[in-house]
């Protein structure tokens, strides 16, 4: 029986998760939820799991959240003690990081520092303080399980290998809905367009970054960090069908691939029972069976079909590397400006096209602060204030 804490439970990952450790449930269980807004949803979760912590975004919604449990945990907390308790004094085996942006970065290093393991889900803390997250966890034998279905691909194409060997690592995009959109029809392109996935079921920030395929350039930066590649180690290459989900090329010219129907379940359950393998237990094993030889065309003629990315319509893969070889709190920076791009594109303040340049300019604006955990979130901060000043001012000075 593992004991998991699930740090962003209300959210698409952690759903998902929930889903697979219900379904599991002589195999794992639930010490604690984390979640910030969506005090109903955490509620409905903690009555239904009961885990003796729990934890919410701030004192008014913890008083909210107290009314609707039907149970007394140990531990009712808020704010960054609460995600604190909720990664490193319940008492986990595994930590599930799948909160967005930067709130779960000292949580989880502070889990990585005790030798809990960590699947982690969040893009954010990985891309911006992802090299020292993974010297953390080096240093006191904590075991990082990637959950992004492109991660988790490469790392079981590498399980047994000796990374001496891997001459590349590619990663496969969808192309998101804008794939083979014109540029005038990008620049006019809505919310809802861009949050209308073709294959995947996610969030709102990461259907976004994949419209953009910003997605990819955090995943460019992840996996240099995750595999201790450099730039000129990582491909991208365009994947419609999402079946495959990365390759590794060997030095001896042999190549290994991962392919699986698109379901965050499979990565989800991966990295919760890594070593092991679970049955799929969500839902028939016979249904995901087949669903799994249909995608990959063993019942039926399906194509497989890979494509370069266009750089000219998509530039934040170009930014993503640029921010990848400067290093140092640029790639935090990378991160969070393009999360406040992101939310002032669906608040309809500025143009689909108008948030990488608006990266560009905080990325060519930033000076380096020092490469720690307090620089990493100076520059976060940083970042964020930067790109709301120039929304504000529609790409004005600053304010």
């Amino acid at each position: 029986m593992r004991r998991v804490a699930v740090l962003g439970s209300t959210g698409s990952i952690g759903r998902q998760a929930l889903d697979v450790i219900a379904a599991n449930s002589a195999s794992f269980q639930v010490c604690a939820l984390a979640a910030n807004q969506s005090i109903e949803l955490l509620a409905e979760q903690a009555n239904r799991l009961r885990p003796p912590v729990l934890s919410c975004g701030d004192r008014r919604l913890r008083e909210e959240l107290r009314k609707l449990l039907s149970y007394d945990p140990d531990a009712l907390l808020e704010g960054p003690a609460g995600l604190m308790a909720a990664a490193d004094a319940s008492d986990a085996d595994i930590v599930l990081a799948a909160t967005d942006g930067m709130d779960a970065l000292r949580p989880v290093f502070e889990s990585a520092s005790h030798g809990r393991s960590v699947a982690l889900a969040n893009k954010e803390l990985l891309v911006a303080a992802g090299h020292l997250l993974c010297a953390r966890a080096r240093e006191s034998g904590t075991r990082i399980v990637p959950v992004d279905s492109e991660h988790s691909a490469i790392f079981q194409c590498l399980l047994g290998e000796r990374m001496e060997d891997v001459r590349s690592i590619v990663l496969t995009a969808s192309g998101g809905p804008f794939r083979t959109s014109s540029h005038e029809q990008m620049e006019n392109a809505t919310p809802e367009q861009a949050l209308r996935h073709p294959t995947w079921s996610m969030g709102a920030k990461n259907s976004l970054d994949s419209a953009s395929l910003m997605n990819k350039g955090l995943e460019v930066i992840e996996a240099s960090r995750l595999f201790d590649v450099t730039a000129d180690q990582i491909d991208v290459v365009v994947h419609p069908q999402s079946i495959v989900h990365g390759f590794v090329v060997f030095a001896d010219g042999n190549v290994k691939a991962q392919l699986a129907s698109p379901d965050m379940k499979l990565p989800i359950a991966f990295a919760l029972s890594f070593p092991e393998r679970l049955p799929v237990a969500w839902q028939a094993a016979q249904e995901q069976l087949d669903a799994t030889k249909a995608a990959i065309g063993l019942t039926s003629a399906t194509s497989l079909s890979f494509e370069p990315v266009d750089q000219g319509r998509f530039p934040a893969l170009r930014l993503a590397y640029e921010a990848l070889r400067l290093g140092k709190t640029y790639p935090a920076v990378l991160s969070a400006a393009n999360e406040e791009a992101g939310r002032a594109f669906l608040q309809r303040k500025i143009k689909f096209t108008e948030m990488c340049p608006l990266i560009e300019r905080a990325l060519q604006a930033h000076d380096a602060e020092a490469d720690t955990l307090d620089g990493v979130e100076r520059a976060d901060r940083w970042a964020r204030g930067f790109t709301r000043d120039a929304v504000n001012s529609r790409f004005g000075a600053p304010a």
